[in-house]
């Protein structure tokens, strides 16, 4: 099962998840603090860099299946051009109504 979007119980993760869907770089990078920062399978990464890779030059899309902690926690189903489908979890910190870290890796 799918849960809509427009149904993610956290604004600011409702917003990434929504603009990275859209394939929206300039609406993902809103909802992200300024220094925002981000882990892949417990590798600290570059968030800018990760991103571009991972979700805007190969068309990232993730499928929301659960939420938990406030919707502030996510497993879903991450697909891209380059991985295909792989079950994802998505832990987002979220200050001041916008993003400033988030973790994922496989669920």
């Amino acid at each position: 099962m799918t849960l809509p979007v427009n149904q993610l119980s956290d604004p600011a993760v409702r917003a990434f998840v929504t603009a990275l869907n859209a394939n929206d770089e300039p609406g993902l990078f809103e909802v992200l603090t300024p220094g925002a920062t981000m882990s892949d399978d417990g590798s600290e990464r570059d968030v800018r860099q990760w991103l571009d890779r991972e979700v805007f030059a190969s068309r990232g899309h993730m499928d929301v299946e659960s939420e938990a902690d406030g919707g502030r926690a996510l497993v879903a189903r991450y697909r891209n051009d380059t991985w295909g489908e792989m079950r994802t979890k998505w832990v987002f910190t979220v200050d001041g109504g916008k993003v400033s870290r988030f973790e994922t890796g496989q669920a």
